[in-house]
């Protein structure tokens, strides 16, 4: 009798505090109903679509299929052509060429004059804040036979050649680390500034050099930012898809057809709107598992 009467006082108060968080989550159920609306069920039909033979054009109708569009995609050339292709845009634009160069203009800025550090941070950022397409028919314009490339060279009396058909993946790649460059040197601009000065201080009047200082003072400081930057970065460049097409619709033949312009090409240039939405889930997967990746390491930084 004792206990029942002790637990009866506490089953009120609980149930109250249970109901009490409900009444603070309604204000947020519109916008879980939107969310729904608006992005679960287009991404749960979307999903449904992968594993369906569906076709905008020439099937008298829609059938589940199951897994034979993966089946299709893994035995297909062109498929395994741009997944290597996407993996070399990733990290050679990317993890190499942005965050490498983000990271050498943060350190160089850091010790810039006022009016060095105004006029480059205005013209890489304005690189980053174009739109996609617009920044892809700049660069198309730099690259291409008779573009400003070729007329620089010309005027050095140096060769010349038709970089967007010779060398169309290193074009893609220079292009998206131009765009994209801006994002990580704002992240290891901010991260600098938190690095200790008595450190660095330490370090110069121990004799460490600039590398030095750079390798042992300043990158084990801002491992977090470089990790986190790198995560961004990496799903930003596999997502990437208007400047790759502006500037060569994935050719010439299909040398800079990464994963997003080759699931384009297959759903809306071949109408196979089923096999080009199981390359969409395999896209996701992989940016899942760099994202897998990364936030281990960042764990491993923790500990």
């Amino acid at each position: 009798m004792t206990v029942t009467a002790a637990a009866a006082p506490t089953a009120g108060p609980r149930r109250g505090r249970a109901v009490g968080g409900l009444l603070r989550g309604v204000p947020l159920l519109p916008a879980v109903v939107l969310l729904v609306i608006f992005l679960a069920g287009p991404i749960a039909y979307c999903v449904y679509y992968a594993f369906t033979d569906m076709q905008l054009t020439g099937a008298s109708g829609t059938h589940f299929v199951g897994f034979d569009n993966f089946t299709r995609a893994f035995r297909d050339a062109d498929f395994v052509n741009a997944v290597e292709l996407t993996l070399v845009f990733v990290v050679g634009s990317a993890v190499i060429g942005q965050n490498t160069l983000g990271l050498a203009l943060a350190v160089l800025m850091e010790k810039a004059a006022k009016p060095v550090r105004s006029i480059t941070s205005t013209v890489v950022i304005a690189a980053w804040v174009l739109p996609e397409v617009v920044a892809g028919y700049l660069m198309y314009a730099f690259f291409f036979r008779q573009g400003s490339l070729n007329a620089i060279l010309r005027g050095l009396h140096l060769p010349q050649q038709n970089w967007l058909y010779t060398l169309p993946i290193l074009a893609v790649c220079i292009a998206n680390v131009w765009r994209g460059t801006a994002f990580s040197m704002l992240v290891y601009s901010a991260a600098l500034n938190d690095v200790p000065q008595e450190l660095v201080e330490a370090a110069e009047v121990d004799g460490a050099g600039p590398w030095q200082r750079l390798w042992r003072v300043t990158l084990p400081v801002i491992r977090r930012s470089v990790m986190t930057n790198l995560m961004l970065i990496t799903l930003q460049t596999l997502s990437v898809f208007g400047l790759i097409y502006t500037m060569t619709r994935g050719g010439p033949g299909n040398k800079t057809e990464t994963l997003p312009v080759f699931m384009y090409q297959q759903a809306f240039t071949s109408s196979l709107i089923g096999y080009g939405t199981a390359v969409a889930l395999v896209l996701l997967v992989v940016g899942a598992l760099f994202s897998v990746v990364y936030i281990r390491l960042l764990k491993i930084e923790e500990d």
